[in-house]
């Protein structure tokens, strides 16, 4: 009876045993169940459209609106919008930066200044997409004229690396003025800020360059009215293959 009993015992320990040293039958031990991976973070849509000031306006007062179209976050997330100003089209010349989840804000800037603004929608992750810049006047007290925008930069994009040997070098221009006749003076090298003018006085928004292979270049086009104001432009820079 005894050895029965002890029989019994042993067969039920290996069985516990056994029991709890097998595991799951799926390679984590966990019951077969994979984890769920983490879904990666979308960022929100780019602001489509800044609704106010408008590309190029003069604005009469210096207390000026902003207003831009909401944008949307594939995630569902919150969006919020840094809205930046600056004195320069590469916007690092700043003179506002504020973060609201509005799509309004009102600043009031100096009289008679050119400025530049984008609007960057960000989610709560920090992803973020910029919008384009836009260029605005305010206007002055006794101004008749007013300085040109500066140059645009079309192509080739910033830092782009192109073919060498003749490279189109293409920009746009601006003035609030709408009719003055702009002229550019165009500096072209290897130097970063470039000091040679390879043209001056060009009506067209464009010019040819030759370009040697494996060699960075920086170019730079100031904008010239009829008055002969002079706006300068920013250095744009790209390589050769």
């Amino acid at each position: 009876m005894k050895k029965k009993l002890y029989n019994i015992i042993t067969v039920l320990f290996f069985s516990v045993l056994i029991s709890s040293c097998g595991g799951s039958d799926g390679d984590g031990g966990d019951g077969g169940v994979a984890p769920t991976p983490d879904t990666p973070n979308t960022a929100p849509n780019a602001v489509s459209q800044l609704i106010y000031p408008t590309s190029d306006l003069l604005c009469i007062d210096s207390t000026v609106n902003f207003e831009w179209a909401a944008a949307t976050d594939p995630d569902g997330d919150t969006v919020s919008y840094e809205l930046r100003v600056a004195l320069d089209n590469n916007m690092s010349n700043l003179v506002e930066q504020v973060t609201t989840t509005a799509t309004t804000r009102t600043l009031t800037l100096q009289a008679g200044t050119a400025y530049y603004w984008t609007v960057t929608a960000k989610d709560s992750e920090d992803s973020a997409s910029p919008s384009q810049v836009f260029a605005f006047y305010t206007e002055g007290q006794g101004v008749s004229n007013y300085a040109p925008f500066i140059a645009d930069l079309v192509s080739p994009e910033e830092e782009d690396a192109v073919v060498s040997g003749t490279t189109n070098l293409v920009w746009s221009g601006a003035d609030v003025d709408v009719n003055d006749t702009l002229t550019y003076d165009v500096y072209f090298g290897t130097t970063n800020p470039p000091t040679s003018a390879v043209a001056t006085d060009l009506t067209a928004e464009n010019f040819d360059v030759t370009t040697q292979a494996a060699t960075t270049y920086y170019w730079q086009v100031d904008t010239k009215d009829d008055t002969g104001t002079k706006t300068i432009g920013a250095v744009w820079t790209f390589t050769t293959n």
